[in-house]
């Protein structure tokens, strides 16, 4: 039987895949060959998840823009929509009117 460790798919105490062990590149002395491998394994790594978060980041950035528009155009209709100003105003100005009149109908 071969050493633990040296590529049985199942550990025979326990029948448990093995698992990788971390590695701190700075802390622990590699071969250049190593490092080779660990940064093509990172490339795969980075290359396969490239597309799904492209489509996340695209996905995302219409998410925003939609709720920046929709507050855009929200503000425009909001302010469309005020037009008690206005009834205040034209009320003030019959106000004014009426005024003007009891003046004169109680004037000279």
């Amino acid at each position: 039987m071969a050493a633990p460790g040296a590529g049985d798919p199942l550990d025979a105490k326990d029948g448990n895949a093995p698992f990788a062990q971390r590695i701190d590149p700075s802390r622990d002395k590699l071969t250049p060959a190593q490092v080779q491998f660990m940064r093509q394994v990172q490339l795969s790594q980075w290359q396969k998840t490239l597309p799904q978060r492209r489509t996340r980041n695209i996905v995302t950035g219409l998410g925003i823009g939609a709720v920046v528009l929709a507050i855009y155009g929200y503000t425009f209709y909001s302010v469309a929509q005020e037009r008690f100003l206005d009834e205040l105003e034209d009320e003030a100005k019959a106000a004014r009117a009426r005024a003007l009149e009891r003046e004169r109908a109680s004037g000279p």
